[in-house]
């Protein structure tokens, strides 16, 4: 019997999960921050302690792991690799590899080695992958390198939003009441004027009030969900350029809390849908509704020379779901 393990590391939780190679989970582990980006020591002792724990609950040492492979958030360029190559290397599996995390959440939410993901959540990002296996990245390094939306930006449209509707230059919207009141405010004026005299940063979960006002209809927030849509969209659409994937049938897998979870009412979707479409009308758009780390162990196990079909995927997918990853 071979065994895999595959790790899915964020800014604030970090999952280890050891399959075999008929789908069956053995051992899971847990962990906090995993992006080195953040905090490269907690991150390096946050995946140590998720694989350490996967590896107890499933009764096998390190040398047993015929691979492992790590999606890792802030694995974009040379220079992080740089300093991730090592980190893994110190927790002594024998074959190991790593990518982006945005590469396993493609992989966990299509039947196919190939396809587009689009991240959205407290910030965004994009990428692809051909059948000839070229791949194309598209943004994920912020607003000041193109990017526009996740909770972080989102957050501060509302923010803006309330302040241009207050001084009459956006119209009104419920948005300037529940913002008040999030923040413990009892007026926009006495909101502006706390934080002109003292900046701070705004927290990314103001976001989900843009999806509370938009279900009932308020234009403002509507449009800044219709916005974010039409930016992923233009993201999605300059990968599958890049490509050359327009003629193409493959899948665009929407991951992230906000298109996940967030996304109730489809604004953000029709909005990508409405421009993808234009650029490769035979793809098809899939909410990823199976953990990222399952992407992991699917590429674990595809790099040691398997195929994986929908029946396995669907298996780990069930077998991964126990609530120690559910936290």
């Amino acid at each position: 019997m071979r065994y895999f393990l595959g790790v899915d590391a964020g800014g604030s939780k970090t999952y280890a999960v050891i399959a075999d190679e008929q789908g069956s989970v053995i051992g899971v582990g847990q962990g906090g921050n995993g992006n080195h980006q953040k905090n490269r020591e907690q991150a390096e002792a946050n995946l140590h302690r998720a694989v350490t724990e996967a590896l107890k609950a499933s009764g096998l040492t390190q040398e047993q792991i015929e691979f492992a492979w790590f999606g890792l958030a802030g694995a974009d360029r040379e220079s992080d690799f740089r300093i991730l190559r090592p980190m893994i290397r110190r927790l002594g599996l024998p074959r190991t590899d790593i990518s982006c995390d945005t590469w396993i959440a493609l992989r966990a939410g299509t039947e196919k080695s190939y396809g587009v993901v689009l991240i959205c959540g407290s910030g965004v990002n994009c990428a692809g992958k051909n059948p000839q296996g070229e791949t194309y990245q598209c943004g994920g390094f912020g607003y000041r390198f193109g990017d526009f939306g996740g909770g972080y930006d989102l957050s501060a449209e509302v923010f803006r939003s309330v302040m241009r509707a207050d001084d009459g230059r956006e119209k009104p919207t419920v948005l300037s009441e529940r913002l008040t009141s999030l923040l413990g405010y009892s007026h926009v004026s006495e909101l502006r004027e706390d934080y002109l005299d003292d900046f701070r940063d705004l927290p990314p979960h103001i976001a989900e009030l843009l999806f509370q006002a938009a279900e009932e209809g308020d234009e403002v927030a509507v449009g800044l969900l219709i916005k974010q849509g039409d930016e992923l969209g233009l993201a999605a659409s300059a990968t599958i350029r890049q490509l050359g994937m327009e003629t193409g049938t493959f899948d665009i897998v929407l991951a992230g809390s906000l298109l996940t979870k967030g996304d109730r009412s489809g604004i953000i979707r029709g909005a990508i849908e409405r421009n993808v479409k234009q650029t490769a009308p035979d793809c098809t758009l899939r909410v990823l509704t199976r953990e990222p780390v399952i992407g992991s162990v699917v590429l674990a196990m595809e790099n040691s020379g398997m195929q994986v079909n929908r029946e396995m995927l669907d298996r780990l997918s069930l077998a991964a779901m126990p609530q120690a990853i559910k936290c």
